[in-house]
Parts: structure tokens; C-alpha cells; sequence
């Protein structure tokens, strides 16, 4: 069942306009996905709602646009260069090389909190194969990021990397911000930004990729306030979930354990998500200490403190890091949302996405596509709306409940059709609800105010 959902949204996703197989007219690369016209527009909405609760509304917080190559010694500094790294293993005969916990995964074991030796053990007493059926070796680390080279040779002195995660832009400029902007504590500095993971097995669709983008945070606080701003992000992310339209009844909240969280950190919410392929991890919160500031300080040489207006001391703030992937989002979205039910003696596909992410508001349609009058009536109430709600669409292919039905597989909520009424009596027009199929009759004078009201 499970993989027959999936399998639905994957070619919604692509028959609608949501996501496409990367580089899909040669073969496609491996857990690269680009997302289309529509997916863009749901993406976007879930980001700027993200950026409207998380910066704009608040007045701590200041945004961030980082560099996606850094000065390799961030990555040296920040433990990713020798640590970042997942359990490999490797196909004997055909040196195909296998996620070693994916494998474990996958036949019912939960690999978490073992050692590279424990899964190796663990491998060789079950007899486990490759999924080609051949022999294993050992398991050994690989490590994710993506290795490139900066100027024109191409040697050690040049070695760069493709950031595998937007903080460290944040953390190292730090001092620039308060420089620039003196805020007073506690504050964040907020990005929005594409990371890049060379993953072994990219799996599940846009869950697991090579390329992916985050909402990320860092919060800096006092360190003896590290509780009470670490709750507080836990009911804004919860805030956020509902805004997005999600159903809380799917999300879980689990209480990382100590041996599992990452080495920085002394606290890890993991928000996870009831997929159709099983619970996963959505969001995080994690409270990474003054881990980053210290050893960033430490390698740049560069004083990265604060100077405390109510003590007079200077301090290393601490950090609350709230991390969002925006794909999970979508795809926790486009899951949640995918909806089959019957109407008009049909059965019916339709996206039930909240009207605050939907790509297409409200579609326009004139009753008749060969009707000159309807079709240019249409597309002048089409071009009014679209001032106060942009994310319009005009839509004359196809009959009528043809057109229904493409907007809602779309998920858009609302479809405004002109038909002979509202050129002859003047009597409105009719606005169709996408989770009901309920028609009701709007004076124009009114559709504006109307339809934001649902919206």
C-alpha cells in the first residue's frame, strides 16, 4: 500500500508539473530531481511562509545568504573533513557499494548506535548478501562531500568542497553580523540555501538526494538560557507544521538519546513524519553547545565572543539550531495532501494542500473555450484578480470536468467559471470548492473579497 501511494504522487508529481527525474532525457542522474513550474510555487510558499514566522515577523532575527564554496579550513574546523562520514560496504564481485545501515534497514534491524564493527559482525553472522546476492566485504566510512577544485590547477592547495550543510555559513560570520548590526542577545542569523551530500544510495524520492535545500537557524543565547529559547523553538516549529497545513497526528516528536546525537550536541528533537514508506525524520532541533563558535575561533584565530551589555563580560554565546529541510517539506506535503475519493460517480484524485502552500490559488475558466465573449470576459476578471491574488491561473483546455479535475490533482482551491449568466443577467459567477465540489453563485463586485476569505 505503502508503495502504491508512493508510486501515485511520483506520477502526479510529474504528470502536473510538480517534479521532474533530473537530467531525465539522458537516463536521469541518481537523486537529482528538478522541481517544475508548479513545484516551484509550492517550494516557494513553503519557504517564504518559513521566512515570514522565523525573520520577518520577528525582530531577532537577521538573515544570511552564504557562499556554497568556502575556505576548506571551515570544513577542517568544523569536524566534517574527518568525521562526516556513513557506513559503507562493498558488492565483492561487482564493487558496487552499499549503505551499510540502509541494508540493515531494510531487512527489520535498526542500526542506530552501533559501531562500524558491530554492523560488520552483525553482516557476516547473518549472511547477509548485496542485493545482487554476492558477497560482502568490510564495512569502512565514507565520507559525503562533494570534492572540487578552485582556480585553475588542480592539486591539494586547491581542493575545495560543496558545503554539505548551510551552518557553518552562518557560524562563520558571526562576528560579521554583530559587527555590522550590534544585536543584543539572544538573536539568530536565519539562510535559506542548497547543501550537497554525496549519497551512497539516494532513496525515496526528493527524501534523500544529493542535492537539497535547508531553512536553517542558528539562535545564539546566554548559556544559562539555552532551555527556556530551545522550548520555545519547539512550539514555533510545531507553529509551522500547522501553517504548512500538515496533519500534527503524523508528526512525532523523539528525544534523541545521548549516544545517537551528533558529538556537539546536548539536546536533539527530531521531528519526524509519517511517510508512506515509513516514520522519518522531517525537522530537527538541536542545541549544539558553544561548539562551533569555540572551534572556529580556535582554527581562524579570530576572537568570535560577545560582549555582554548586562554583565560587562565577554562570552561564546551558545546556539539553538532549528534545521528544516524544504524537500521533506514538500514531500511530507505532497504526501499528506494526496487524496482519493468518488464524485459525480467517479473516483477522483485530488491534492487536499492547505490554501497557504497550494502552487495555483484560483483558476479562472470561461464555460466554453469556442465562445469569444466567455473566453475574453474570463480573461479580463482573470487579469483583475491576479493584482490582488497572484498566484492565479487561466485554464480553457478541455471541457469543464476536465479542467476540474486538473486543478485539483493541481490542489487548487478554488475555480471561478463565466458562463451565459454572467453575461446576460449579470448574476456572478460561480465559485467551485475543491474538497467539497460545492458551487456557489458570487456577485463580481464581491469575488475579490470572497475569495481571500477563503484563501
Amino acid at each position: 500500500m505503502a508503495n502504491d501511494v508512493m508510486e501515485k504522487v511520483v506520477a502526479l508529481a510529474k504528470r502536473r508539473g510538480f517534479i521532474y527525474q533530473g537530467s531525465e532525457i539522458y537516463g536521469g542522474l541518481a537523486g537529482t530531481w528538478d522541481y517544475g513550474p508548479h513545484g516551484v510555487s509550492l517550494k516557494n510558499n513553503i519557504k517564504q511562509l518559513w521566512w515570514k514566522q522565523f525573520v520577518d515577523d520577528r525582530e531577532d532575527m537577521y538573515g544570511l545568504d552564504a557562499a556554497l564554496i568556502m575556505n576548506p579550513r571551515v570544513w577542517e574546523a568544523s569536524g566534517h573533513v574527518a568525521g562526516f562520514a556513513d557506513p559503507l560496504i562493498e558488492d565483492i564481485k561487482t564493487k558496487k557499494r552499499f549503505r551499510v545501515d540502509h541494508l540493515l534497514e531494510d531487512l527489520g534491524v535498526d542500526p542506530t548506535g552501533m559501531s562500524l564493527a558491530e554492523m560488520g559482525q552483525l553482516i557476516k553472522d547473518k549472511g547477509i548478501k548485496s542485493p545482487d546476492g554476492n558477497d560482502l566485504g568490510e564495512v569502512m566510512q565514507f565520507n559525503m562531500m562533494f570534492k572540487t577544485h578552485v582556480g585553475a590547477t588542480e592539486d591539494e592547495a586547491s581542493v575545495s568542497y560543496l558545503r554539505p550543510e548551510t551552518a557553518q555559513g552562518i557560524f562563520v560570520n558571526f562576528k560579521n553580523v554583530v559587527d555590522s548590526f550590534h544585536p543584543k542577545l539572544p538573536f539568530g542569523i536565519a539562510q535559506i540555501g542548497k547543501a550537497f551530500r554525496n549519497e551512497i544510495a539516494p532513496r525515496d524520492f526528493i527524501f534523500r538526494t544529493r542535492e537539497f535545500e535547508q531553512m536553517e537557524i542558528e539562535y545564539f543565547v546566554r548559556p544559562d538560557e539555552w532551555e527556556e529559547n530551545f522550548e520555545s523553538f519547539v512550539k514555533e516549529m510545531r507553529r509551522y507544521m500547522e501553517t504548512i497545513g500538515l496533519d500534527m497526528n503524523k508528526v512525532h516528536e523523539l528525544e534523541v538519546a545521548a549516544a545517537d546525537r551528533a558529538h556537539y550536541s546536548k539536546r536533539t528533537i527530531d521531528f519526524e513524519f509519517d511517510y508512506p514508506f515509513g516514520k522519518k525524520e522531517l525537522f530537527g532541533l538541536a542545541y549544539r553547545t558553544d561548539f562551533d563558535l569555540s572551534a572556529h575561533a580556535a582554527a581562524s584565530k579570530q576572537k568570535l565572543d560577545y560582549l555582554d551589555d548586562e554583565s560587562g563580560e565577554k562570552i561564546v554565546p551558545h546556539v539553538i539550531e532549528p534545521s528544516l529541510g524544504v524537500d521533506r517539506a514538500v514531500l511530507a506535503v505532497l504526501t499528506d495532501a494526496y487524496t482519493e475519493d468518488e464524485m459525480d460517480g467517479e473516483t477522483r484524485v485530488y491534492l487536499k494542500l492547505s490554501p497557504k502552500v497550494a502552487p495555483v490559488k484560483v483558476a479562472i475558466f470561461p464555460l466554453l473555450k469556442n465562445k469569444p465573449e466567455l473566453v475574453e470576459k474570463a480573461r479580463e476578471l482573470y487579469q483583475r484578480i491576479r493584482k490582488d491574488i497572484p498566484q492565479i491561473s487561466f485554464d480553457d483546455n478541455g471541457n469543464i470536468g476536465k479542467r476540474y479535475r486538473r486543478q485539483d490533482e493541481i490542489g487548487t482551491p478554488l475555480c471561478v467559471t463565466i458562463d451565459f449568466e454572467t453575461l446576460e443577467q449579470n448574476s456572478g459567477v460561480t465559485v467551485r470548492d475543491r474538497d467539497t465540489g460545492a458551487q456557489e453563485r458570487v456577485s463580481e463586485e464581491e469575488l475579490v473579497h470572497y475569495l481571500k476569505e477563503r484563501l
